[in-house]
């Protein structure tokens, strides 16, 4: 029994976690489907990292998510990645497979199923990414597989906007810094902020220029799982907002899926995921 204690357990790894909405949804699904699988947050440090995943290689813990800043981190220790990963850059999932670490990323699903339940016409539409950090590369390749017309991937720093168009190399992709991002946004039908800008009412100078250019009733997603000023002033402007709670939770079942090979209680996990975030803001 002891032992089924120790090794029972998955883990949240990042720096920071203690903030991670995780353990409140993933936990009352192990418990639901009467797995005796613990969900734990584990703040570790880059040098950390390697002796946290050498405890899934040993038999110490059955899994792990991988939260920032280590993803692509955690994607250099693997033994073996999915196809979604290699193509991401970066690991969010980490299992145990046959004696190897093998590395998926759930970020891409789950990014994607909020659209899909809303109807999104990928085809017909045009994409504009705002940042090109870690996150955004999963997004363009969440983007690109549902077969988005065109995506434009738009940052400060435009060179790491063309580190991600070179290392998917599709046609679609253009780039652009930020001082241009209303341009980019003319004719789009979807902008996604993956970066911190716009969680503070002063920190997005751009807001109402770049909504205007967007097409009537476009779509404004903020990776950010609370209400954000962004947010807010995109449905002011009449646009679909939609937060990043949903992308949590189904990034979240898929990985769960991964670790136990059942399928999640998707629903049950929702209702968990909703009720500690208003227990948390309210």
């Amino acid at each position: 029994m002891a032992d089924d204690i120790l090794t029972n357990r998955i883990g949240l790894i990042g720096d920071p976690v203690e903030h991670s909405l995780s353990p409140s949804f993933q936990q009352p699904a192990f418990d639901a489907l009467g797995l005796s699988i613990r969900y734990e947050l584990w703040q570790a440090s880059l040098d950390e990292l390697p002796a946290r995943l050498d405890d899934i290689r040993t038999g110490r813990a059955l899994g792990a998510n991988v939260t920032v800043p280590h993803k692509e981190a955690a994607f250099a220790l693997m033994d073996s990645v999915s196809d979604a990963a290699r193509r991401a850059g970066a690991v969010n999932t980490v299992s145990l497979q046959d004696g190897r670490l093998v590395g998926d990323n759930t970020d891409v699903h789950g990014f994607i199923v909020p659209l899909r339940e809303r109807g999104f016409d990928f085809v017909a539409s045009r994409a504009v990414i705002l940042g090109a950090g870690g996150a955004a590369r999963g997004i363009a390749v969440a983007l690109l597989d549902a077969g988005i017309a065109g995506l434009a991937i738009v940052n400060r720093t435009r060179q790491r906007a063309e580190d991600i168009s070179a290392a998917l190399s599709d046609p679609r992709i253009t780039v652009g810094e930020l001082d241009a991002l209303s341009t980019h946004a003319s004719g789009a039908n979807l902008l996604i902020n993956a970066t911190a800008l716009g969680w503070d009412d002063d920190a997005f100078p751009f807001i109402s220029d770049t909504f205007a250019r967007l097409t009537p009733g476009a779509t404004v997603y903020d990776l950010t799982y609370r209400d954000t000023p962004f947010l807010s002033a995109a449905r002011s402007a009449g646009l679909t907002a939609i937060d990043g709670l949903a992308m949590l939770v189904h990034q979240g079942a898929k990985s769960f899926e991964i670790w136990t090979g059942q399928p999640a209680p998707v629903e049950l996990m929702w209702r968990s995921a909703v009720a500690a975030r208003a227990e948390r803001s309210g």
